[in-house]
């Protein structure tokens, strides 16, 4: 006997009350490589712009800020990044690097916005702080991103120039502090970052930058137990040590030259101007040694051509103390000291990369960064040797550093061997 019509199964297609979310488009390549560079853009002009804009911090009496206070508000920012880097690499590495690059581009977004509508010098300390934090977790997150849409042969280039992008944004930063300050203040220059800031953090979480395997390493067994500990087992910790012998005296010597050349310049008599021309030498030669000597680390190994940006800057250095009244000689050290300060740190990274599994590859190179933010002593240093020792002095100091960094990668090189073989 038939059953009534109210209980027949009913078996026409049933459609989903639910629409289901459309996924997001993944980048590929080249353009997550390129989108994660243009968040390393808004780093550099995060880090940059503060020392832009100190001289109208330093005129704005509702801050009540003196050349020493502003002095500490400035170097918060590198405390952060410390924090930043170690935490962030870890985080990535367990749950997926995009989650948390997206946090930390919304941190140091917000730390920018903060810091432009501050209204005492702790306000502006604390903002800095926030950018920091927001600063070292996407340098290490975007870094790790990008190494993994990165071809065996192509590791050098895909971090260095995803890297350059750090001095590019400190120029972007310089040359609109020369058309806004003058009209509009310092305030707004945090805003444009903050305003820019927001575009990217769009962008970059409008598709998936992370390659299907890269995202589903973050969900295995292996990155949950990513701690700082798991890169100090065997032949990993004797790297782990290395790489962080290498990152600090060489940021200490490029954080360095960074903050005093314009002053070290000018103490030996040279007018402003060429003071300038000297920062924007230091900075053309960060961009173009990021550029140049990727495809020839791809070819001989990134340590090797790690030793020799090492080299350059001491050699720069040297120049500079040896015959530094003459400008060809002066312009050409300066370059050298810029090819040399911030391509080493690349190539630090991109070994980093290579040498530690991918699973933990966030983690190592949020330690190798963590590391190199103790350099941030060496604008310190370099003040009370500018005031004791003069300006030579201050480049005796970050020549001895620069030594140090050379001897020390030179060492790298040899004892890591074929293990820099890109590790997938």
């Amino acid at each position: 006997m038939a059953a009534p019509p109210e209980t027949r199964a009913d078996t026409r297609p049933q459609t989903s009350a639910r629409t289901p979310r459309r996924a997001r488009p993944t980048a590929r390549g080249g353009l997550a490589v390129l989108i994660c560079t243009v968040v390393t853009i808004m780093e550099g002009y995060s880090l940059i712009v503060y020392g832009s804009v100190v001289p109208l911090l330093l005129d704005d009496t509702t801050l009540g800020l003196t050349a020493q206070t502003a002095g500490v508000v400035g170097g918060l920012v590198y405390v952060g990044m410390f924090f930043g880097a170690l935490t962030a690499g870890v985080v990535g590495d367990r749950i997926g690097r995009q989650p948390v690059l997206l946090v930390c581009i919304a941190v140091f977004g917000l730390g920018l916005l903060a810091a432009g509508l501050a209204g005492s010098g702790t306000t502006l300390g604390v903002a800095r702080l926030a950018s920091g934090l927001g600063v070292g977790g996407a340098v290490v997150t975007a870094l790790a991103i990008a190494r993994g849409h990165a071809a065996s042969h192509r590791v050098g280039l895909v971090v260095n120039v995803t890297m350059a992008g750090i001095p590019i944004g400190g120029t972007v930063a310089a040359l609109l502090g020369i058309v806004v300050m003058p009209a509009f203040g310092w305030r707004p220059m945090f805003y444009l970052g903050a305003a820019l800031t927001l575009l990217i953090l769009l962008v970059a979480a409008a598709v998936r930058l992370e390659r299907p395997r890269d995202a589903s390493a973050a969900a295995s067994s292996a990155p949950r137990t990513a701690t700082l500990r798991t890169l100090f087992t065997g032949r990993g910790r004797l790297f782990a040590v290395l790489a962080a012998a290498v990152a600090i005296p060489n940021m200490f010597t490029w954080f360095g030259l960074n903050v005093w050349l314009v002053g070290t310049m000018s103490a030996l008599q040279y007018p402003l101007t060429s003071a300038l021309a000297f920062s924007l030498t230091l900075t053309a030669g960060a961009i173009i040694g990021s550029l140049g000597t990727a495809v020839w680390a791809d070819r001989w190994g990134v340590l090797r051509v790690g030793a020799v940006t090492a080299a350059a800057t001491v050699v720069g250095l040297a120049a500079v103390l040896l015959v530094g009244r003459s400008l060809p000689v002066l312009f050409a050290g300066i370059f050298l000291m810029g090819v040399g300060g911030h391509s080493t740190a690349n190539l630090l990274n991109a070994a980093v990369s290579n040498l530690f599994p991918a699973a933990v590859r966030g983690t190592a190179m949020g330690w190798t960064n963590g590391m190199s933010y103790f350099g941030a002593l060496g604008p310190v240093l370099g003040g009370i040797v500018l005031a004791g020792q003069g300006p030579y002095g201050v480049f005796a100091l970050y020549g001895v550093s620069a030594v140090v960094a050379l001897v020390v990668i030179t060492v790298f090189a040899r004892v890591a061997g074929r293990a820099a073989a890109p590790a997938d």
